[in-house]
């Protein structure tokens, strides 16, 4: 038996120009000297499942998870789609996808960490790398969607950042069994 539709609400988000006040900061922390972040070259599918999977169980994300290998090899591999994985203490701890394949904007496709890391700063850290990079490029707008499934700091984040709501609509993820 499937399970029943969840009512959502998808905000979409952009910036128009590179935000001068974002720097990205290692929160202070005994794990601070050990984090980096390195960008994926053609990351193996199962490491991208892995990190998508664990990210996104909480929130309901499913539309990577109903494609198949070659779909998810054919876009992580894709020279315009980089994927950037923060690492602490040698342990992946979250991850930012950038996907620059339309020409003169980047959207950041999937962001988030895992849960173990959720509340230690390091959000923060891994949104403001990720807009540092898509400005990086030449571009002129950078976007992201989010939802109500979301981590409720999500939006604020995104906002705090310099995103800027521009639409609102309502939608349904149908989860997987």
């Amino acid at each position: 038996m499937s399970k029943p539709p969840i009512p959502i609400t998808v905000t979409k988000l952009e910036m128009k120009e590179r935000p001068a006040h974002v720097r990205p900061q290692l929160p202070h922390s005994p794990d601070h000297a050990r984090a980096m972040l390195m960008k994926l070259d053609s990351p193996p599918v199962h490491f991208y499942r892995y990190l998508y999977d664990t990210v996104g169980k909480d929130y309901v994300w499913v539309a990577r998870r109903r494609m198949g290998d070659d779909a998810i090899a054919a876009i992580v591999g894709h020279t315009n789609v980089e994927i950037y994985v923060l690492y602490v203490g040698g342990c992946p701890a979250g991850f930012a996808e950038l996907d620059f394949r339309k020409r003169g904007e980047a959207e950041l496709a999937y962001f988030g960490l895992l849960p173990e890391f959720i509340g230690r700063g390091y959000g923060t850290y891994l949104l403001g790398s990720a807009i540092d990079v898509a400005w990086s490029h030449e571009i002129e707008r950078l976007w992201v969607h989010t939802n109500t499934l979301d981590h409720s700091r999500a939006l604020p984040l995104y906002q705090k950042l310099g995103f800027t709501p521009y639409a609102q609509e309502k939608a349904e993820i149908v989860p997987i069994d």
